[in-house]
Formats: C-alpha cells, structure tokens, sequence
C-alpha cells in the first residue's frame, strides 16, 4: 500500500505541487493579459492549481490559489467542496460544515480558505509552534469527535502528534495516536512510530501488536521481523529476560480494543450493502453475521480489526472477509480535489 496513494499522502511532493502551483499562477496571468483567451487559460490554470493540491496537500498557497481560480471562475459549488475538503484535511467538525451552507460563498470563500489556514496551519511545526496549553487541551478534548479517516487528514494529525510527543509524554501521546489509529489502520508510520515508542519503554508485547499491524500493511517495512531480530539478539546476549511473540489471547484482547476504538470514535458511515449472502438457507455464525453486519455498516476500520482478530484465531473463514476490509480501506484512500 505504501506504494500507492497511501505512501505518496504520507510523502507530499512539494517540488511537484510548487511546479503546477507556478503554471496555474502562469495561466492566470495570461489569463488577464489575453481576454480573448481568458476562459481558456482559467481552465488551464485550475487544473494546474488542482494537480498542485493533489501533490502536495500540505503546502497552503496551492489552496489559497486554487480558491481564487474558483472564485474567478464564478465557481460556486466548486468553492465550497473546497472547503469542505479542506475542513475533511483538517478534521471533519460538523459544526464547522453545517456553518459553511450559511456563507455567501464567493463572496467570503476566498476570505475564508486564508483565514482557516491562518488559524489551523498545514505545516506540523509552525502549528507546534503556536500551541498554547489552552489550544492543546482544547485539542486533545475534541480529537476523539473529529473524523480522522481523510488520508490526508490521518497523515496530518499523525505529524502533529510526533510535534508534541517530546513535550507531552506517552501518557497523553499514545491514546491519540491510537484514536488516529482506529480509524485509518493502514497509517503503518504510526503503528511503527507507536511500536518504537512501546519497546523503548520496554513494553514488548505492546511494541510486536503494532508493528505487526505496520508490517501487514506495508510487508516491503519488515519492522516487525526486524523488532523479533533484535529481541533474539538481547535474548542471546543474555541481556533481556527471555520474550515470545504474544499469545492469541492477547492478541486477540489488543484487536478487540482497536475495534472497539474503532466504533466509538467514527463517523457514522452511510450504510451500503458490500456483502452479501448469496445462497438462501446457507447458515452462517454468529461472528460471520456480525463481521458481515460490520462491513456492510461502513465501517472499514471496526470490519478489518474484526476480521484479523477472527483470523488470528485461526477462524480461517474470515481470511476472505479480511481481504475485503482491506480492499474497502485503501478504497477509502482515493482522494479528488473539486
């Protein structure tokens, strides 16, 4: 998955974005210097401004400038998906999208789109930088209602998360990056920042759980081969008590918990029927009732941990189920500028 749109999310191109960003400003010059070709090279300039935000999300100007081509454009609706993905990048508030069918649109969108990024900057650090106690606590009391599960937005609050775990502690750090975890699963950066952070404190059981999920997701990492590698050498060194990969117990106990996350912290998703029982009269369990139950609910995130944990079992009728969680997830990452 990291190869795909997942892993290139998780690396914004900025030379990329900076390169489209410079011919949508191109043709929006030419735009005003050429009336006759005016409508044209808006056009030209708003897929310019549009490849600039799908390369590199993170930078503010390709927002702010494909907000003006908008605006030029008269562009109404397409102003205000805008902002509507940028409120998804910066966590989904539903306050915030109910407010946004209120505004005159082109008459505030711009304005707006500035402002937003003003306040709730892209960049980790500078966000970092002007976090005060209030702002924190503010944002650690809302992060388990804000819909994390735009890739973009997963990436983003995982970045600001690895700002402030220095200052902040494992204590604070680790339920958020859990709650970041729940709903995108294949985030494999945070399971291994999350792994790390587990084995430093010498909690290893903890430490295997997440870079298992890292290494599922992403098998080119092969953190957690490398994570038993350096329990065998500590083990040989005699300088560690001896360590096993955990029981299906306990793994077991930690996919519960992630899928009870899961359904907690969610959005609700409209429900949509992926799964279906093909056969009349074929009996199912009541495990193969709930997981289908879970799937077809939107659920992704609570259906994948669900179906691992079953599999983990060794329930290998839930291997099929767990491959359409998985499908179904990296679904989810497909992101389209408006």
């Amino acid at each position: 998955m990291a190869e795909g749109l997942a892993g290139q999310l998780q690396h914004p191109r900025r030379s990329l974005g900076d390169r489209h960003r410079a011919q949508a400003s191109k043709f929006l010059r030419l735009a005003k210097d050429d009336p006759l070709r005016q409508v044209e090279n808006v056009n030209w300039a708003e897929q310019s401004a549009r490849q600039s935000l799908l390369f590199d999300f993170t930078n503010e100007e390709n927002w702010n400038v494909l907000a003006e081509i908008k605006t030029i454009k008269n562009d109404e609706i397409g102003l205000r998906a805008l902002l509507s993905d940028l409120f998804s990048v910066l966590g989904r508030d539903p306050e915030q999208i109910q407010q946004l069918s209120e505004i005159p649109i082109l008459e505030m969108g711009l304005e707006l789109v500035t402002a937003t990024l003003n306040r709730d900057s892209l960049d980790a650090e500078i966000w970092a930088t002007n976090l005060t106690d209030s702002k924190f606590n503010e944002f650690v009391e809302r992060f388990s209602i804000l819909d994390l599960s735009d890739p973009r937005c997963n990436v983003l609050f995982s970045r600001r998360l690895q700002q402030i775990w220095k200052s902040k502690g494992d204590e604070v750090c680790i339920p958020l990056a859990r709650i970041i975890l729940a709903q995108r699963p294949q985030n494999f950066e945070m399971w291994t920042d999350l792994g790390r952070v587990h084995e430093r404190n010498s909690s290893y059981d903890n430490a295997w759980f997440c870079y298992d999920q890292a290494q599922n997701h992403a098998p080119h990492s092969k953190v957690r081969d490398q994570f038993k590698n350096r329990m065998q050498e500590r083990l040989d060194s005699g300088r560690q008590i001896p360590w096993s990969s955990p029981s299906v117990n306990a793994r077991d106990e930690f996919l519960t918990r992630m899928e009870e996350l899961a359904l907690n912290v969610s959005a609700q998703p409209e429900p949509v029927v992926v799964v279906e029982i093909l056969e009349e009269g074929v009996e199912i369990n009541a495990e193969e009732d709930e997981l289908i139950s879970v799937i077809n609910s939107g659920n992704h995130s609570a259906a994948f941990f669900l179906a691992r944990r079953l599999v983990s079992r060794g329930e290998s009728w839930a291997e099929p189920y767990l491959e359409k969680a998985k499908i179904l997830l990296e679904g989810s990452d497909e992101v389209n500028i408006p």
